[in-house]
């Protein structure tokens, strides 16, 4: 499809950089790691968490619902645990049309 972004080279990414790209404090992605057993960082010697694409996108969604939906952190476990396939597509869908909108927007500033 023409509007999925390109893959990254990179496979690890930490706790910084994580928490950058969402606007979160690293203290709330530990937190979340403790609430929702789908994220699980790989650990050094040093304790130090480093993320795969994969825990990148379970936070993702966990952000989508409750930083942009509002819901709470127990509600979006339950959510989740209830309808996982549901959630995720209708994620997606909300992604793919928010990607489509800024394209949108972009056409509209040239014009």
């Amino acid at each position: 499809m023409a509007f999925k972004e390109p893959k990254s080279e990179k496979h690890y990414y930490s706790i910084g950089e994580v928490a950058g790209k969402f606007g979160l404090a690293p203290s709330t992605l530990r937190f979340w790691e403790k609430e929702f057993d789908t994220i699980k960082p790989f650990k050094n010697k040093k304790g130090d968490r480093f993320y795969t694409q994969e825990d990148i996108d379970h936070l993702s969604l966990i952000n989508h619902l409750v930083k942009e939906r509002g819901m709470t952190l127990k509600g979006a476990k339950t959510k989740i645990k209830e309808n996982k396939t549901e959630t995720e597509n209708t994620f997606e869908i909300v992604q793919k049309l928010q990607l489509i909108r800024g394209y949108l927007l972009e056409i509209k500033e040239v014009l």
